[in-house]
């Protein structure tokens, strides 16, 4: 009797037991079973998705590598034409340059046919304070002599002062030690035209007869007096007359007709 009092009581508790399970079973939410799934799939999927990335990237880099192959040899035949424009435009600003210095010895033939002439090319200067120098490439083996005149297109260069066997040095009237007798446009009264210390484009006229009239803009020309210069020869444009306390003093500033910071092209008159 008492075991089975005892098996009644056992079964009683495995009944309890299994009622309880039931219970807490119809109340656990289904999802939850696969927490642990859901787990491993957030800690895959970033791992996935890096390793998806980088099998991209690398494919990628493949076609950039090859992009920048392309870019190079693109980049190098781009040089190599740039190069053979700068040479052909090098080319071409020397023939243009010729065909200047060519066009300019023909104007100067043109226009001075009065004077026998050898023509020449400025292939130095020295200008300072003190002097202003001019080399040419013509000498003594093309008849060149010193104190013969030197011109360009717009008018007088100076002279020669010394002559080697293919070259020259000219004293341009821009030089501090240089005059010139000119005579004035207007009045063709006679000056003394002077290079100045401290410019490369001035003259200094002196010597104006008290009874001159000065205008600016008046020009002035070579005189043909002082036995270097022949007559006619175009100097320059006056600017300002500078009047002192004594009107013997008075002077004027010129400005040379010739651009002596850009000439390049003379002509010798060797008559």
């Amino acid at each position: 009797m008492y075991r089975d009092k005892k098996v009644g009581v056992f079964g009683i508790i495995i009944t309890i037991i299994l009622l309880v399970l039931l219970v807490v079973l119809s109340n656990v939410n289904i999802d939850k079973f696969s927490y642990f799934e859901s787990a491993v799939v957030k800690l895959v999927t970033p791992i996935q998705n890096g390793l998806v990335y980088f099998k991209n990237k690398v494919e990628g880099n493949s076609s950039f590598f090859a992009d920048l192959s392309n870019l190079k040899e693109e980049n190098k035949k781009l040089k190599e034409e740039n190069s053979n424009l700068e040479k052909s435009l090098r080319e071409l600003e020397i023939i243009k340059a010729e065909n200047a210095s060519m066009k300019e010895d023909l104007n100067l033939k043109e226009k001075y046919t009065d004077y026998q002439a050898v023509p020449a090319y400025i292939i130095d200067k020295d200008f300072s304070n003190y002097s202003h120098i001019m080399v040419i490439n013509v000498g003594k083996s093309e008849g060149i002599q010193k104190n013969m005149t030197v011109i360009a297109d717009k008018g007088l260069v100076g002279h020669i002062i010394a002559v080697d066997e293919h070259s020259s040095k000219v004293q341009p009237i821009i030089d501090p030690a240089s005059t010139v007798s000119c005579t004035l446009s207007t009045t063709n009264e006679a000056v003394v035209c002077k290079g100045t210390m401290d410019s490369s484009s001035t003259l200094r006229a002196t010597y104006i007869p008290t009874e001159a009239t000065l205008a600016q803009g008046d020009t002035l020309s070579t005189s043909g007096m002082g036995g270097i210069y022949p007559r006619g020869i175009q100097v320059g444009t006056l600017q300002e007359v500078v009047n002192t306390n004594n009107i013997t003093d008075r002077y004027a500033t010129i400005k040379t007709a010739v651009d002596f910071s850009s000439v390049q092209t003379v002509l010798v008159i060797t008559n």
